[in-house]
């Protein structure tokens, strides 16, 4: 089917949503640098400026460079309240000035002992904050999803999901696995996944990075990840046969997001920039997904701090290299309502917003 003129379609205007944004990831550049100027000038830092660090063009990090970038260089400047909070506010501002109408970030509680902050506090600062971007960005609603590492032990799983449960009036939908593939063994969070989707009121929405490279594309680990049910999936790009039939196969009860459709979270722009697939836009596995029944696909940024796409422009080059129709865009994008985490209130103002 032939598409619509791209200038046609005003991708940042659209009212859109994003469901896989990961905090420390979507910084701006521009941000990191006004922290570190702030900090150089109170002589609080001996880092590098983020600039030199991260320079602006360069978006081709790998998995090889991309984790360290956050232990060695993020981590260490964003390590205080003052810093989460500025840095908070900045990224929900950002996706609303890119028309996105409901965001749903995620983080991985952490400890600022030099700030005095535990990983309850460091929850607590970071709502505050996307309350506080809310207020003065009445555009768009914010929930945060709190994230297990693939290198925390039982426990520390398990504390988050705590968290999660302990967080959830104050917007917390939901828990997520994510960290470096080549760490861990995912068996040992089955646990946690199981709590946080017993949460008392119908369970925490869980989503789960999923086949992301092969080293974490074993048959056992994705069986294991299967054997939760989780609601959604992030990156979906070693995947057997066998396995995909498993994803796209009924779901009885809908599970802590609620909706009997899995959702499957794509990064076009992180994928390619970071080598992720073989191939450029045109070779994504958004192509094979987007029509198929029983998922719901959902374009995403991962990143934006680091891959420079926001969601516009990913809408803008699945139109470029998968010739959608407006049409098909608009039904694509409203489709994504059914598995937000953010509870049937917000899926009706959604309803309205988009229709």
């Amino acid at each position: 089917m032939a598409s619509e003129p791209e200038a046609d379609m005003d991708f940042q205007s659209m009212p859109k949503i994003e469901i896989h944004a990961h905090l420390s990831g979507s910084i701006s550049r521009q941000c990191l640098h006004e922290i570190w100027s702030k900090k150089k000038a109170a002589g609080s830092t001996d880092l590098e400026d983020p600039l030199v660090v991260m320079p602006v063009d360069k978006h081709d990090y790998d998995l090889n460079t991309f984790f360290p970038l956050f232990s060695s260089y993020i981590y260490h400047l964003v390590d205080d309240v003052d810093s989460l909070t500025y840095t908070t506010k900045s990224v929900v501002a950002d996706f609303a000035a890119d028309g996105v109408v409901y965001l749903e970030l995620r983080t991985t509680p952490r400890a600022m002992a030099t700030a005095g902050l535990d990983k309850a506090g460091y929850v607590e600062a970071v709502l505050d904050a996307m309350a506080a971007a809310q207020a003065e960005h009445p555009s768009i609603r914010a929930k945060l999803i709190l994230s297990m590492d693939r290198r925390n032990t039982p426990e520390e799983a398990r504390e988050v999901v705590l968290l999660a449960r302990q967080f959830r009036a104050r917007g917390v939908v939901g828990v997520d696995l994510c960290g470096d593939p080549a760490k861990g063994d995912v068996a040992l969070f089955t646990p946690a996944v199981r709590e946080a989707k017993a949460a008392a009121g119908g369970g925490l929405g869980v989503t789960i990075h999923f086949a992301e490279a092969e080293c974490s594309a074993s048959e056992a680990e994705l069986q294991t990840i299967m054997d939760w049910d989780p609601d959604r999936l992030g990156h979906v790009i070693h995947v057997p046969e066998h396995i995909k039939r498993r994803i796209t196969a009924a779901r009885p009860s809908g599970g802590g997001g609620g909706s009997s459709s899995r959702g499957l979270e794509l990064c076009l722009s992180c994928n390619v920039h970071a080598k992720m697939i073989v191939g450029s836009f045109e070779a994504h596995h958004f192509g094979e997904w987007w029509r198929v029944e029983g998922v719901t696909v959902v374009p995403c940024t991962d990143d934006v701090g680091v891959f420079g796409s926001p969601v516009s422009n990913e809408w803008r080059l699945i139109q470029r290299h998968f010739k959608l129709t407006r049409a098909e865009i608009l039904e694509l994008v409203r489709k994504g309502i059914d598995v937000i985490f953010g509870g049937e209130e917000e899926k009706q103002r959604l309803r309205r917003l988009m229709w």
